[in-house]
């Protein structure tokens, strides 16, 4: 593998959810500690499965991995950073200052903005202090899905310059009380994520079109920055020798026409194609398997293809029309094909003859490039674009609050809304419309991946207390959490893939949403190859690791429905059609 001949001291792995960044993360470490390197393997990814992937419990402090002597692993879990961050703030004042205003501090410091900085602050540490991670010869990052880790990258620059600036809006002054001390850590962290020889930025992408432009997008977005690619990385590519019937043909030749037609701004970074493996990415052995040039399977593989199969997603969007209208949220992991089941639901909803409004509050969404430039009369389509939301907010407020300040006011207030914390405001501002507008018709949303969800969700929720706190008794009002915990106005469906650690994630969501007051109302099980009956001997392996999955998901869903993998990528009307089908 050409990104592993001269290894770098730090080493990020990035690319759309799914595409495999956990896997390669972790099968890089093994490989690495296994040669007698000293390893720390991190995650910062919100929804992080590293424990699993090596069985075993990991968590947020540095743990040793048991059954791999030279490697230890951190999984940076955002509400515990969360919680340590405003504990620093708060414990030295608590006891000192009356309990409402303790009351008032914790609640500043109880919305994502916080989350995501303290979460900043442990990723820069690592990348900062020498101290932290003198112990090791490489330090593996298991990044966040693209949106989310493209703000990550990008904050030590932006907080950087913020604080060079000593301003601050007033929404962010809590969470940024915890900052100031902080300033040479985070040029540290600059300096190291712009230095080549220091780290390496390893791009992941299935061989898929909108996979390649995602890693195309983040190449470009970070270029910006000064930090530039220097691997990609295709993963999961169908071997040749595995195009043995229709399904597994088609697959074969539209993953090699995606890779014949990569970007441009791609085309020049070194890269390695990894093969479809047989087993899915758990335990030391699959691991070890990766990073192998030759893939192996038995043709003796049975698939259980009768039984009580789920029925189609056709039932299911049938059952969501009756309702005339409301919001309809596709949540799940990164790279689950969120996108395409929102699609394929708001194509069929348009086609029974309703208005439907396709969107999405993923940062790296495109909802218009699956629908196809044909599209439905009855269908809109948009996306919340976190700049544009930045843009639109900063005019609202400097034509609000800034109508009647002189000069210097104005300056002030404009200083003001440069703070990186304006983005989530504005972002949850625009979320607030969509879900208000499904009052009259159907808002379909395909949700960015799980851990940004989760983040869009603790906003939603931040805003609901500081409303009904300041309401007077008595007073009728209705907020975004109330409606997402309605369920004759939201219905919120779970898409995962029929595979252990995507369905393990889709659980820890819906469990993540009922402690929220939120209940999921169906499941999507996406890309199944045991619906599809493919007689490919390694699609067909592959099929036959989906029964536990699928009954894992049956135990939990109250509604379910099974969508097979198709020959055509799902896009435009017609093919979208076949998938509800």
């Amino acid at each position: 593998m050409r990104f592993l001949d001269s290894p770098t001291r730090f080493l990020f792995f990035t690319g759309k959810g799914g595409v495999g960044k956990t896997s390669l993360a972790c099968a890089t470490a093994l490989r690495l500690a296994e040669s007698g390197h000293r390893v720390l393997l991190v995650s910062t990814d919100p929804a992080s499965n590293v424990g699993q992937v090596f069985g075993q419990a990991i968590g947020n402090a540095i743990t040793r991995v048991e059954t791999v002597p030279g490697l230890d692993a951190l999984e940076i879990d955002p509400e515990q950073a969360a919680a340590e961050y405003r504990e620093r703030i708060i414990g030295p004042v608590r006891g000192l200052l009356p309990e409402p205003e303790i009351t008032s501090i914790t609640e500043q410091l109880s919305g994502s903005c916080t989350t995501e900085i303290a979460s900043f602050n442990e990723f820069t540490g690592l990348l900062a202090d020498p101290s932290l991670v003198a112990a090791y010869d490489h330090v593996i990052f298991d990044t966040a899905p693209t949106g989310h880790t493209i703000r990550l990258l990008k904050l030590p620059g932006d907080w950087t310059g913020f604080l060079d600036a000593g301003k601050g809006d007033a929404s962010c002054l809590g969470p940024l009380s915890g900052l100031e001390k902080q300033r040479a850590v985070y040029a540290g962290a600059v300096k190291a994520l712009a230095d080549p020889s220091v780290t390496s930025l390893v791009l992941v992408a299935r061989a898929q079109p909108s996979s390649l432009a995602e890693i195309a997008r983040t190449a470009e977005e970070l270029a910006v920055t000064g930090i530039r690619a220097s691997s990609v990385v295709i993963n999961g590519v169908l071997p040749s020798t595995a195009a043995t019937d229709g399904l597994s043909t088609a697959i074969r030749d539209r993953e090699q026409s995606a890779i014949q037609a990569i970007p441009p701004s791609l085309a020049g970074i070194p890269r390695d194609c990894i093969e479809l493996k047989p087993d899915n990415m758990v335990g030391l052995a699959a691991l070890r398997s990766l990073l192998d040039c030759t893939t192996a399977v038995s043709s003796d593989v049975t698939v259980n293809h009768g039984g009580d199969q789920p029925p189609s997603l056709d039932a299911m969007v049938e059952e969501l029309a009756a309702h005339g209208h409301g919001l309809i949220m596709c949540m799940g992991k990164g790279g689950v094909g969120k996108t395409t089941i929102a699609s394929a639901i708001a194509i069929r909803l348009a086609e029974l003859g309703h208005r439907v409004h396709l969107t999405t509050t993923d940062p790296a969404g495109r909802p218009e490039s699956t629908i196809g430039e044909t599209g439905h009369p009855r269908l809109t389509t948009s996306r919340v674009d976190p700049a544009q939301a930045v843009a639109d907010y900063r005019t609202h407020v400097m034509d609000t609050k800034g109508r009647n300040l002189d000069a210097a006011g104005r300056a002030v207030l404009t200083e003001d809304l440069l703070s990186p914390c304006t983005e989530e405001v504005a972002v949850f501002r625009q979320f607030s419309r969509l879900v208000n507008e499904a009052r009259r018709t159907f808002v379909v949303m395909d949700t960015a991946p799980t851990g940004h969800t989760l983040l869009l969700m603790d906003a939603a929720g931040s805003y609901h207390r500081e409303i009904t706190r300041n309401m007077p008794t008595g007073t009728t009002y209705t907020t975004p959490m109330m409606r997402l915990q309605d369920p004759d106005y939201t219905r919120i469906l779970l898409v995962t893939l029929p595979e252990p650690t995507p369905v393990l994630e889709a659980g820890i969501l819906e469990d993540d949403l009922k402690r929220a007051g939120i209940q999921p109302w169906g499941w999507v099980i996406n890309q199944s190859l045991a619906a599809a009956g493919s007689t490919s001997p390694l699609l067909r392996h592959r099929a036959g690791q989906e029964q536990d999955p699928i009954e894992a998901v049956r135990r939990r869903a109250r509604r379910l429905a099974l969508v097979p993998l198709l020959e055509q990528e799902p896009i435009g009307p017609r093919r979208l059609a076949l998938i509800a089908s």
